[in-house]
């Protein structure tokens, strides 16, 4: 029997909200990187991960990522996902 399709949303701390699915992927949480590339200029990086674990370990190879491409900064966050319908 296959596993009921849902509708995951994840709400940032910035008010940006992400609706993922209809799913039946297990996924727990939502990362997001926004870089700053200078000149007042930014790119997203996001995804979703089946364990606080996984999503966290993202941020392990950040710092040497912004290094390479020459980031000005950038600000990683992690966020659970709820269930939910969509809008």
């Amino acid at each position: 029997m296959a596993r009921k399709k849902r509708y995951l949303t994840a709400t940032l701390p910035d008010g940006y909200v992400k609706t993922i699915g209809p799913t039946n992927a297990p996924f727990t949480h939502y990362w997001r990187i926004v870089a700053d590339l200078g000149g007042g200029k930014t790119e997203v990086f996001w995804g979703h991960a089946k364990s606080l674990q996984e999503a966290t370990g993202k941020k392990a190879a950040l710092a040497d990522a912004a290094k390479q491409r020459g980031w000005d900064g950038y600000r990683f966050e992690v966020v659970e996902l709820t269930e939910g319908q969509p809008d």
